[in-house]
């Protein structure tokens, strides 16, 4: 009988999911991601992790103004193994856009950093980027091209423009026409939420209250 019990509890425990309360996301970015030019409080990263706040859940934001996929390339695995994240949002490529650099090293730059990612474990939201269109439209083809082939190719999550909310207001975009504004920081997270949501764990609730 005991023997039939342990068995029973043993089966239980292995058939129900665990729940982690240390679920971690990584935003790995460049100053779009990092609050460049508001209140690091209002930074779209900084909204999330309040809506998450009490579902113990961790977002931690390594995300550096004016980073290039090569830079995040670099970095990444170091971060990777200090933090374990189970997501990481890479939101990298616009400021190799505004340079103009190779579309062909961003794309084997941002393949080397989602197979980083998915060999230590983590999940990956991958945030489209486009570029003005007086960049030419052969680069900006082939720019955009680079994220819509990489999220078909892993089959990870992937938001086709993340500044697609914004990027047509001027008033939601600071003096320089490139970064937003703290006003629509808000309108960044709700655009990816539908496609971030799902990466948590079962059974949380969330602040909306922003």
């Amino acid at each position: 009988m005991k023997s039939l019990v342990a068995f029973i509890i043993g089966f239980h425990l292995m058939s129900t999911p665990a729940f982690s309360d240390n679920f971690t996301v990584l935003v790995w970015g460049d100053s779009l991601s990092s609050g460049y030019g508001i209140p690091k409080d209002q930074a779209w990263a900084n909204l999330l992790s309040n809506r998450v706040r009490d579902s113990s859940i961790e977002i931690v934001n390594g995300s550096i103004p004016g980073e290039i996929t090569q830079g995040g390339k670099e970095r990444i695995r170091s971060m990777l193994s200090m933090h374990q994240p189970d997501l990481v949002i890479l939101g990298l490529g616009s400021n190799d856009g505004l340079q103009g650099l190779d579309t062909r090293e961003m794309h084997n730059n941002l393949e080397s950093m989602i197979n980083a990612c998915l060999e230590a474990g983590a999940e990956v939201l991958l945030l489209g980027m486009k570029i003005p269109p007086n960049y030419g439209a052969i680069y900006t083809h082939s720019f955009y091209r680079v994220f819509e082939t990489l999220a078909r190719k892993y089959q990870v999550g992937f938001v086709p423009f993340f500044l697609e909310p914004v990027a047509m207001d001027f008033n939601l975009m600071q003096d320089d026409g490139i970064h937003p504004t703290a006003e629509a920081q808000i309108l960044l997270l709700e655009h990816i939420w539908p496609s971030l949501v799902g990466y948590f764990p079962a059974g949380l609730t969330f602040s909306h209250n922003q």
